[in-house]
């Protein structure tokens, strides 16, 4: 689990590329204070596990669901990438609930300077437009950041200088892809309530002039 809360940008050493999979070798140097084999980090909002590790180093595997669903497969040796690792019991809490699990991508359509802060529009699909709300919660590329507005078929957030100097998401470009993980409360909202409106039981045959016909009253 992690908050979306960035700790520090590192960098693509090394990718060997399989039939349907790749190894990623990542260089940073904050996350590696107390980094162990077996981890959990969030690369650019996807959780990865890291499986060795070096000096200022680690390599994780991604399978082929991942590259799918994410944007990892755009990345090229020398891209930066947004990385967290795993957060902490008892230390603050200062994103929101992200899981590392990415729901699918979007693509920058639309970047405008408004005195210090930068918006950011993000184009996707449907299905992650419709778990989107104003000001709530959405994670772009590991980034915990808040929505300002949704649109038809795309959303607006917009961010501050610290998070412009301390992620990625600044020095993107329009057409550059990005992952997308929708609220986590959300998702279980969506799938509760359209859990009930499939076992919805039909409506009772039950009625007043039903009992009067059979002689109640």
């Amino acid at each position: 689990m992690f908050t979306g809360i960035i700790e520090e940008i590192g960098k693509i050493v090394s990718i060997q590329k399989g039939q349907r999979s790749s190894v990623l070798m990542i260089e940073g140097s904050v996350i590696f204070d107390d980094l162990k084999i077996g981890d959990s980090v969030a690369v650019n909002g996807v959780c990865l596990t890291v499986n060795a590790f070096e000096h200022r180093s680690f390599t994780a595997d991604v399978m082929s669901e991942t590259l799918r669903r994410s944007a990892l497969g755009t990345l090229k040796i020398g891209s930066l990438v947004n990385l967290e690792r795993a957060m902490l019991t008892g230390s603050r809490f200062g994103g929101h609930i992200v899981s590392g699990h990415i729901d699918g991508t979007g693509t920058i359509t639309g970047l405008r300077r408004d005195d210090n802060a930068i918006w950011i529009t993000i184009q996707t699909t449907e299905e992650i437009i419709k778990l989107i709300v104003e000001k709530g919660s959405i994670c772009i590329d590991g980034i915990s950041l808040t929505v300002a507005s949704v649109l038809d078929a795309a959303f607006n957030v917009s961010i501050i200088p610290h998070t412009a100097k301390a992620t990625t998401l600044a020095q993107k470009k329009i057409g550059d892809p990005v992952n997308l993980e929708n609220d986590i409360i959300g998702k279980y909202v969506q799938r509760l309530l359209s859990f009930e409106s499939a076992n919805e039981k039909p409506e009772s045959k039950l009625t007043e002039a039903f009992l009067a016909e059979a002689g109640f009253y």
